[in-house]
Order: structure tokens, then sequence, then C-alpha cells
């Protein structure tokens, strides 16, 4: 089975523009997670998928800088984006991430795969968001690709079109799901990045961690918490915006 990651990413962040290449020690956020992505077992293939548009152009250059796959597609119609990226990249299934995620845990993404390559007879979608117990940043979903196909030639709501897996997990008759939970209740974390208190926090993590070791996993973020109890302050008025 080939499984694709493909990583949504853009320039024009409305609450954070530019924020997926901010930079901490010299290294913008989006190579954080290329790299903390390469480390999953289970991906047969990472792409990183923008628009046309020019102003997501250094996030091409930076893919080529890398040697990572990327693709680009609609702004705004990111279904429509998915669905030619993973066509284009022969997927059998598509992992969905996003590009403002510099912590995600390749052992996480290796569960959620792993779970649904062992069980795709009986299941088109699965995730770790929808009952949600990890810190938000380790968002991981999974669908086959013809789930994804369905979901392209069939949703009209506008957002169904920017936001790629509502219509599947709407429609769950059609596309049966499975949803993995942490060991315990993480998800007052709030370590993706859309606003400066998140890339501040972000920031502190990276820099107490990454420089003694590079491959630093969720429980390790959680334990440094335990140190640094102040940090959950930074940004924990921060609401996520609709998905």
């Amino acid at each position: 089975m080939k499984v694709v990651a493909i990583v949504q990413a853009r320039m024009g962040s409305t609450r954070l523009p530019g924020k997926v290449l901010m930079k901490v020690m010299g290294k913008s956020l989006l190579e954080y997670q290329i790299e903390r992505m390469q480390r999953a077992k289970s991906l047969t293939e990472i792409v990183i998928a923008t628009s046309t548009k020019q102003k997501d152009d250094p996030i091409i250059d930076l893919c080529n800088q890398l040697s990572v796959s990327h693709f680009r597609g609609s702004e705004h119609d990111v279904l429509d984006r998915f669905y030619r990226a993973a066509e284009a990249y022969d997927a059998d299934a598509v992992v969905r991430l996003t590009a403002d995620c510099p912590l995600i845990d390749p052992e996480v993404i290796d569960q959620v795969v792993d779970y649904y390559v062992n069980n795709h007879s009986r299941y088109d979608y699965g995730s770790n968001t929808e009952m949600r117990s990890y810190p938000r940043g380790m968002d991981t979903s999974i669908f086959s690709f013809k789930a994804l196909e369905q979901a392209y030639r069939e949703a009209r709501l506008p957002f169904d079109r920017e936001h790629v897996t509502p219509f599947i997990i709407r429609n769950e008759q059609r596309f049966p799901s499975f949803h993995i939970t942490y060991s315990q209740d993480a998800s007052h974390h709030r370590w993706t990045v859309d606003t400066k208190e998140d890339f501040l926090l972000i920031e502190h993590i990276l820099k107490e961690l990454y420089p003694e070791n590079e491959k630093f996993t969720l429980k390790e973020t959680l334990k440094a918490f335990e140190n640094h109890p102040e940090w959950l302050k930074i940004n924990d008025h921060i609401r996520q915006k609709d998905s």
C-alpha cells in the first residue's frame, strides 16, 4: 500500500502570515516538521501541497532545498488540491497533516497509519482528532484514495472544499471510521501555530529540548511542561479556528 502524507502549507495565514517559515534557532518551523515526519516509518512519501500563488514560492524553494516532494494547486479549494496531489503521487491512502504542527511525533503518525493499514478492509477514514485526547499539534488523519475521490466529486459546500475531510466525516455510514486516543487526556495542550503566542510557546519548547535531543518525543515534551508549568499560560487563551 502506498501511503502518501500530504501536508497543506501556505504563507497566507490570516492570524500569523508566513508562520510556516518563521524560524527558531535558524531553522523554519516547516523544516522542523519535515525532519520529524521523515522519521515516520509508515509513510511511503511526504508531499508538501501549497498553492499556485507567487507568495507561496518560498515554500517550494524550501522543498527543493530539502529534496522534498511538492505539489501546487488551488489556494482555497484544498480538497481539490489534496485530490490532485494524491492522484499525481499515485496514493492508495492519504495521510492529512497541516504545516502548523512543527512538533508532530512520528510515532503518533505511525500509530494512526499502522492501524489503518492493518484494518483497511473495514475502514475508509481514521484519526486521532475526532475524540480529542492528544495535544493539538499531533493531529493526524488517514483516508483511502477512494474516499477522497468521492468527496472531491460530490462535496459542494465551501467548508467541505476548504477543509478536505468534513464530507467524509459527516458521511460515516458510507465511510466507516476509527478513532485513536492517547493514554491520558492531554487535549488542553496547544502545540499548533496560529498566533504569535503559539509561536512563542513552540520557540520555548524547541530551545529547551532540540539542542540536547533532536528526536524528542511527545512524552518528553509533556515531561518538559512538568518542569515549566508556566508555559501553559503562554497560549491557553487562544481558541482554535473551525476546521
